[in-house]
């Protein structure tokens, strides 16, 4: 049988083509490369320091997908992340800090590189650098919105014995997180994390899932504990095209390991909504409870898409936060000229749920329009307005996006 050999020369030119995929001359193997690059401008007005940040970033993301062989599949990916401007933002390892935060720290890196073995359609192994994205990823995420991934190296097992049922364990040895190996803060070394995750879908109501965290992580000893939960999530038809949304999720967590702290604490959501011709409408309230010294954490989380943009809340507050909001969106449909465009706006109000606090509010407002297939157009804007919490922060991006 004829092989092909995977040369220097090959790997090159598949990143630098990402639009073809390259047929192994064994059919059953394939090499597909892919790009994704991502230019983004963010802008941020934060009272209490003396300097406005704008950071003027570069993302190229490139890869290879190797094709299943015998059960086995690979993929190898790379990211490289750099600024284009002026050094005008903290990026948390340029010493920049009399200007806010924005945590695109400039870096070349292997973002990804995992092997696969599927013997089954059943079951899946996958060992490696990997990404992991659980449920909505309130708990476990690859925090996509940034410029630089967060990736686990990690061994995580899939079985999925039917199409009503599957369940998924992965173990982590490592965290590498968005802000790079430079930063003292940028890798959680020799990590113990268990996440093992359940999910059913009973019929046509929705998808019950439930899910156990052990976060044991030694640079980090405020975020070691165990987490149980419940989260329920569907829709059902209404008539014509209109759908009732709905999602509701429980979950307790306690310290675990080192963690310094003793505390037993709850988190609540409740997520009613509806969609039709092209508006999708959601009231929400969500719940992670506070004592007053500790509070729940999800570090482990994509946080920006959780309680606001401006991400004043990365970090429960030691009372608690009660986020109760409402999120309304219009994508354009196929009849439209500017089919594809969406926009989006977010209102959310923040208390405490000890102590009485309001914390604030803020307004988030997004609109994202596809050029092309393979190029997207997006800007956003996030107001927070401070009251017992932070201060006022204004933050807005520009962004292009191309993936081939």
């Amino acid at each position: 049988m004829n092989q092909t050999v995977l040369t220097p020369a090959i790997l090159l030119a598949a990143v630098l083509c990402p639009s073809v995929a390259y047929a192994e001359a064994d059919k059953d193997v394939t090499v597909t490369p892919y790009a994704d690059i991502r230019y983004r401008l963010e802008l941020v007005d934060q009272d209490g320091l003396p300097e406005d940040a704008t950071a003027s970033t570069l993302r190229v993301k490139a890869g290879v997908k190797l094709g299943e062989w015998n059960g086995f599949s690979a993929l190898v990916e790379g990211e490289a992340i750099a600024r284009v401007g002026p050094r005008d933002y903290n990026d948390t390892v340029n010493g920049r800090t009399a200007y806010p935060v924005v945590a695109d720290p400039s870096d070349v890196l292997l973002n990804q590189a995992y092997l696969q073995y599927r013997p089954i359609e059943e079951i899946a192994v996958k060992a490696g650098r990997q990404v992991v994205n659980l449920d909505n990823q309130r708990w476990i995420g690859s925090v996509g919105w940034r410029q630089n991934d967060q990736t686990l190296d990690a061994a995580r097992l899939t079985v999925k014995p039917g199409k009503a049922i599957s369940a998924d364990y992965t173990y982590a040895w490592r965290v590498n997180r968005i802000f790079g190996p430079d930063s003292p803060n940028g890798i959680w070394h020799d990590t113990n994390i268990h996440a093992l995750h359940v999910s059913a879908n009973p019929g046509k109501i929705g998808t019950l899932t439930g899910y156990a965290y052990w976060l044991d992580i030694p640079a980090a000893p405020a975020a070691n504990t165990k987490t149980f939960g419940l989260r329920f999530a569907g829709n059902q038809p209404l008539g014509g095209k209109a759908k009732l949304l709905y999602a509701a999720e429980y979950a307790r967590q306690s310290d675990h390991a080192a963690n310094p702290a003793d505390f037993t604490l709850d988190y609540m959501l409740v997520e009613p909504g509806i969609s039709a011709s092209g508006f999708t409408i959601k009231a929400g309230f969500e719940r992670l409870e506070g004592n007053g010294t500790s509070a729940l954490q999800t570090p482990l989380a994509t946080l920006h898409a959780f309680n606001g943009w401006s991400d004043k809340f990365l970090n429960t507050p030691a009372n608690g936060l009660r986020d109760l909001y409402a999120d309304a969106s219009y994508k354009f449909g196929q009849d439209s000229g500017v089919k594809g465009l969406t926009l989006r706006a977010v209102y959310h109000d923040f208390n405490s749920t000890r102590g009485g606090l309001n914390y604030g509010s803020e307004w988030d407002a997004l609109i994202a329009y596809p050029l092309t297939k393979k190029i997207t157009v997006l800007a956003k804007f996030a107001s927070y307005n401070a009251k017992d919490f932070a201060t006022d922060t204004k933050k807005a991006w520009f962004q292009v996006q191309a993936k081939f």
